[in-house]
């Protein structure tokens, strides 16, 4: 399957009201199939889960992936936009859809930190956990998303992103440099005129981090949450990712010994996208797993 977009794979993406917010999510499937729930990282939107969708749906499972509030098409929360919040935001979704059971959650980057938190919240939803490149391991980050962290230079540098700022975060996110297409571009280019996107982005990046890294209290915090509740999980990450570095691959087998780990050669912070079928079938391989059935 390619690792383009694809306008036929994003057909059953619509817009629901939330307690009064227009949120945009991707649902395909038959309420009665096991649902897969796949959240993005921050400033993104579904579309980076696209490639993965025809291949769930084919295996049997109901796919949900929501914009989160403030990011792709989806308004932005009444409150501060925290990890706790996106993750009851999450919940709001999923009771506006119809959607009440047990779900097996991937996250990637922000996402992933994001299905930790879905787990804390309401641990009798969530069945298993993928994590991909996921935040919440390390201090770590790239330089740009360190600066977007900060009082005054990230308000200004996420206030209008130019087609050049779009092209270097979409080559930054994978090795293949291939896949940071004119149509992904053009994409991120249209999520960051929609009112509020920077300055979500940038208050998102200012709660979770500053110019030094990822904030350690959130971290220890939800972690320390985390361990109270086990599931099986699979955690992924590619050896080149430029965004949260390999280390924290070690770092989150650490704090969840049990979860069974995989690691992509030559591939950046998006394998989900960059080995798509690799991906899939790594994925459907765990969830068939007699202790995930």
């Amino acid at each position: 399957m390619s690792a383009n977009l694809k306008e036929s794979e994003l057909q059953s993406a619509t817009h629901v009201d939330v307690n009064g917010r227009r949120t945009r999510v991707f649902i395909e499937g038959d309420p009665q199939e096991p649902p897969i729930l796949l959240l993005h990282g921050i400033g993104r939107s579904l579309e980076d889960w696209a490639p993965q969708f025809a291949h769930y749906r084919r295996a049997g499972y109901r796919v949900i992936a929501p914009d989160m509030p403030g990011s792709g098409f989806s308004d932005r929360l009444p409150v501060p936009t925290t990890l706790r919040a996106l993750g009851t935001s999450v919940l709001e979704t999923l009771d506006a859809i119809g959607e009440t059971g047990r779900l097996h959650v991937m996250g990637n980057s922000l996402g992933g930190a994001l299905a930790l938190q879905l787990l804390t919240l309401k641990p009798d939803r969530v069945a298993t956990l993928v994590l991909a490149n996921s935040g919440g391991f390390g201090s770590e980050m790239h330089a740009m998303l360190r600066l977007v962290a900060t009082p005054f230079l990230g308000s200004i540098a996420t206030r209008r992103t130019t087609h050049l700022s779009a092209r270097m975060t979409e080559r930054l996110l994978y090795v293949d440099q291939s896949l940071a297409t004119k149509e992904r571009i053009d994409h991120a280019l249209n999520v960051s005129r929609q009112t509020d996107a920077g300055a979500v982005m940038h208050e998102t990046a200012r709660l979770l981090a500053t110019i030094r890294g990822v904030r350690l209290d959130w971290r220890q915090e939800l972690l320390a949450n985390v361990s109270n509740h086990r599931r099986p999980t699979l955690i992924v990450w590619g050896d080149r990712d430029r965004i949260l570095p390999v280390k924290h691959l070690e770092a989150a087998h650490r704090v969840l010994p049990h979860a069974r780990i995989h690691l992509f050669e030559g591939v950046g912070h998006m394998p989900q996208v960059e080995v798509a079928d690799e991906f899939a079938s790594l994925t459907l391989e765990f969830l068939r797993l007699p202790a995930v059935a």
